[in-house]
């Protein structure tokens, strides 16, 4: 029985989506911000690739929609961060029959 080997090609396109997430690590913007929240989540490799595939889809909606991307800041990235962070650690501590006061400065 002849078993089909796949040949392993590099896509090209996927290796500047992969270069251009690396390229954002020291970018001030929302992704750069993004990429950096990434990194020290779930760790380098991941990050890249995941922050390639949100670049990708950036890259679609332009071509295909004509979406325009309005970069918001890093400080933007971060507000919205902390939000999510604080609600969900509301939503956590709801189900547990406790309730989150904010300290006094």
């Amino acid at each position: 029985m002849i078993r089909h080997v796949r040949e392993h090609r590099t896509n090209r396109v996927g290796q500047a989506f992969r270069l251009a997430a690396q390229a954002l690590f020291r970018s001030e913007t929302y992704l750069g911000a993004k990429f950096r929240h990434l990194r020290a989540k779930l760790g380098a490799g991941k990050a890249i690739k995941a922050m390639a595939r949100t670049l990708a889809c950036l890259y679609y909606r332009l071509i295909t929609k004509g979406q325009v991307w309005v970069d918001q800041g890093s400080e933007e990235f971060e507000r919205k961060r902390k939000e999510r962070e604080l609600a969900a650690l509301q939503r956590k501590a709801s189900h547990l029959g406790m309730q989150v006061v904010p300290a006094v400065a």
